[in-house]
């Protein structure tokens, strides 16, 4: 039987052999990590959050025959990071209910299929609450209408008076296509896909409508140029990397949530698709960390976080679609990996003890200097 530790066992051997990755000890102390974290904390630093919506196996990443579909993960960044080779969910295994508890540090409860907050703060609301800062230093780049409401809680010491500026790149987009979205556009129809479980596009009342509006104006994006560009583009998680750095450009956010959501073709259960939007995740990683490296208010004082919200199913579990769906609890669909890189992070350190998803909110918390109080996690004492 697969366990946690098992595949903790098995990533850290794989990288160790493809790229040399040393084991850290859970090594380095807290003391140990503190000092090397001295004189990073604060203002000046910035934080960028990568979830993949489903995640990857590991038979199509960190193994020998996945290696190929991840070559930036794997040859550039990884070297560059500190790996942690088990990291643990234990809540819902649905995508936004499982992205809304890595954004509040605590499990969430409530139906995967209903837009709502979540009942535990943001770290967005931490953060803005904390360091009174503005609601453009906080952003969230959101794949679907389901994550709407993720951006702040309805916590009664925080709310949405504390969360993030959402930007929703669908939106953007077919409020920049306007009227000359019809039957003869249909090279948009799969950049406009709510999901890959609904057919449709995402719902847009005149609210939705006139706030994407204000959102293009404010990011000086011109509709013409965003219609172009967007017709080059193959999926969605391009078009949010796209946005994502138009965010950064514009207002350089010391806070920056985004989550890519292409692997989730897998729920249409055609592997060759599932292997494409692996390699597309992988690609856009690393030009998001090059982007970072381009831009001098984020050059140097950027940590960038990369985690699936869970797995996916094994082949042979009962009860299991194999890579199509995360439907088991099994450990497969449970345990994950994260990478964490910037100026106060160890590089080709692989870390594999055990790390629960709730425990990057009080991470990122102490990277930035504001307190955590309702997260249930622990920071992470290799990064904080």
């Amino acid at each position: 039987m697969i366990t946690a530790q098992s595949l903790s066992v098995s990533r850290r051997d794989f990288l160790r052999e493809a790229i040399g990755l040393g084991a850290s000890a859970s090594f380095f102390g807290a003391s140990s990590s503190r000092a090397f974290a001295s004189g990073t904390r604060g203002s000046s630093r910035k934080v960028i959050i990568v979830t993949f919506g489903g995640g990857a196996r590991d038979d199509e990443t960190f193994s020998v025959h996945g290696h190929r579909n991840i070559p930036c993960l794997l040859n550039q960044l990884a070297p560059q990071s500190t790996f942690f080779t088990q990291v643990v969910n234990r809540g819902i295994l649905g995508h936004y209910v499982a992205t809304a508890s890595i954004a509040t540090g605590a499990y969430e409860t409530f139906d995967n299929f209903i837009t709502q907050r979540p009942a535990n703060p943001t770290l967005f609301e931490y953060f803005r609450s904390g360091l009174h800062r503005p609601l453009e230093d906080a952003w969230v780049v959101a794949p679907s209408r389901n994550f709407t409401q993720m951006s702040a809680s309805d916590h009664r010491r925080f709310g949405p008076d504390y969360g993030a500026q959402l930007v929703m790149p669908k939106q953007l987009l077919a409020v920049a296509l306007g009227e000359r979205f019809d039957a003869s556009s249909s090279g948009y129809l799969d950049l406009l896909r709510d999901n890959y479980e609904d057919a449709a596009g995402a719902a847009m009342d005149s609210r939705d409508r006139d706030a994407a509006a204000r959102l293009i104006h404010r990011l000086h994006l011109d509709p013409a140029d965003l219609t172009q560009r967007a017709s080059s583009l193959i999926s969605p998680d391009e078009l949010s990397i796209y946005t994502a750095r138009q965010v950064m450009q514009q207002f350089a956010p010391s806070l920056l949530f985004l989550t890519l959501h292409d692997i989730d073709i897998a729920h249409l259960g055609a592997f060759s698709l599932y292997l494409e939007a692996i390699q597309r995740t992988d690609r856009l990683c690393g030009e998001l960390w090059q982007t970072v490296q381009s831009l001098p208010e984020y050059k140097d004082r950027t940590t960038l976080f990369i985690l699936p919200d869970f797995g996916r199913d094994g082949d042979g579990e009962p009860g299991g679609n194999g890579f199509q769906h995360h439907r088991t609890g099994s450990a497969l669909a449970r345990t994950t990996w994260m990478m964490a890189l910037g100026p106060a992070v160890r590089q080709g350190v692989a870390v594999q003890r055990p790390v629960d998803s709730l425990d990057l909110v009080p991470t990122v918390g102490h990277i930035l200097g504001f307190d955590t109080p309702f997260a249930h996690g622990r920071p992470i004492v290799e990064l904080a």
